[in-house]
């Protein structure tokens, strides 16, 4: 681990990069006082997003409303507000 000032890391910053690299971790001080700690960045990891199953959606949408009628669809509200 090592330390470095605002300073020094302002205008250093390619000594800090390869300290950085290097060491995993840096200390910044301010008054001998540490104020901050830099680390490498690492994206996270994204899962793979689960494809869309007409299917599935489907019994899902009978599930959730249980027979019930939903309503007139959105074809059908736009149908009726052209025809007016």
């Amino acid at each position: 681990m090592k330390r470095m000032t605002i300073r020094d890391v302002r205008l250093h910053w390619p000594e800090a990069e390869k300290a950085l690299a290097a060491e995993g971790e840096i200390i910044v001080t301010r008054d001998g006082q540490p104020v901050a700690r830099l680390v490498p960045y690492r994206a996270p990891s994204q899962k793979a997003r689960r494809r869309f199953e007409l299917r599935e959606h489907a019994l899902w949408l009978a599930r959730f409303w249980r027979g019930k009628v939903a309503g007139p669809t959105s074809d059908e509200l736009l149908a009726r507000d052209r025809a007016d």
